[in-house]
């Protein structure tokens, strides 16, 4: 078996460097990173990072194995790489890449999820803490400002709860995301059900419902209680923002085929009549925590996770889901699941 052979039956990036710091020897994996043959280039203008460059020089000079970190740019965005250098005995060098981009995605993901949740926490938390001090202190006897700050403190507990309701939610959506539902549903059945329990909301907020369709069964593969909570947080923001006096819009038909999900599908849309949002905000509305409007949010009780939870249940079920708005006008969301046999 010769060199090359076994490089090439090893599936992460490799490279052999000699004495003159020239690349004498790569794999078909090392040509992916660099998208060309990089055998024959110096190895100092390749990679060009002083900390991979002292690790390569530590292995050729001195015979000492070493790591560093290399970070390649391109049109896709930043891609991190490991680079490990171990010395061979003809005084050359092999080079391993190994790709710690999604290591590193992860982690600031879990770092920014932290940060973000100990804000929305703190918040109703201090709210408490100083209301507390108060009713021990100088509002001790006052009966009334007791009862205002009990209505206040009752209202920041009930937004701490509702954190933590849809952060289990959002936590469950996730460990089921890539387990495929077995039920068959009729969605149909799904939304008029939701829109019986929100009968309560729509007549506080002064809003009604049109809705097309609903006694006409559309069935596709799905969990009922997870398209049940997709439906409750679509249809509670069309409420929330879509004004009073207004309609909410829901309608649902069969295509005979999606383009993007290249096959036949069913499409529900919720359209509201309210203020709609500016078009920058909306390949963000998905994200954990980003709002539009923050203090109106929460104001109206938002988490900032609804429609985070809207979209992994929508990935869960193989579908998708599209958000279009005009300001002044309102907005429309649009699931689309596969129909399937």
């Amino acid at each position: 078996m010769t060199v090359e052979t076994l490089m090439e039956g090893i599936p992460l990036p490799l490279m052999v460097v000699d004495q003159s710091r020239m690349v004498t020897l790569t794999n078909s994996a090392m040509a992916e990173v660099f998208g060309r043959e990089t055998s024959g280039a110096n190895v100092v203008s390749l990679l060009r990072q002083a900390p991979v460059l002292a690790a390569i020089d530590g292995c050729l000079d001195r015979k000492t194995a070493g790591s560093a970190r290399f970070i390649m740019s391109g049109q896709s965005g930043e891609n991190v790489y490991l680079i490990s250098a171990s010395p061979l005995p003809d005084d050359t060098a092999v080079l391993c890449f190994e790709d710690q981009s999604r290591q590193e995605e992860s982690e600031m993901m879990r770092r920014d999820f932290v940060a973000n949740i100990s804000h929305e926490l703190r918040t109703p938390l201090t709210s408490l803490m100083g209301f507390i001090e108060t009713l021990r202190g100088p509002a001790r006897g006052d009966v009334d400002a007791h009862d205002r700050f009990l209505t206040i403190m009752e209202q920041e507990a009930q937004r701490m709860n509702r954190m933590v309701s849809d952060l289990l939610s959002l936590s469950r959506v996730e460990v089921d995301e890539r387990i495929r539902p077995r039920d068959r549903i009729d969605l149909a059945s799904v939304l008029r059900s939701v829109i019986a329990t929100l009968e309560g909301k729509l007549s506080d907020a002064d809003i009604t419902v049109a809705a097309a369709d609903l006694e006409q069964e559309f069935s596709i593969l799905g969990d009922r209680d997870q398209l049940t909570q997709l439906f409750l947080n679509l249809i509670e923001n069309a409420i929330k923002y879509g004004g009073a006096g207004k309609t909410i819009h829901v309608g649902i038909q069969r295509l005979s085929r999606d383009q993007p999900l290249r096959q036949p599908a069913i499409q529900v849309e919720i359209r509201d009549e309210g203020e709609g949002i500016d078009e920058m905000h909306l390949p963000r509305l998905t994200e954990r925590f980003y709002r539009v409007d923050d203090h109106r949010s929460r104001d109206q009780g938002g988490t900032g996770l609804g429609l985070a939870i809207v979209k992994h249940i929508v990935n869960r079920h193989r579908g998708r889901l599209e958000i279009k708005s005009d300001q002044g006008v309102g907005s429309r969301f649009s699931v689309f699941f596969p129909a399937g046999p």
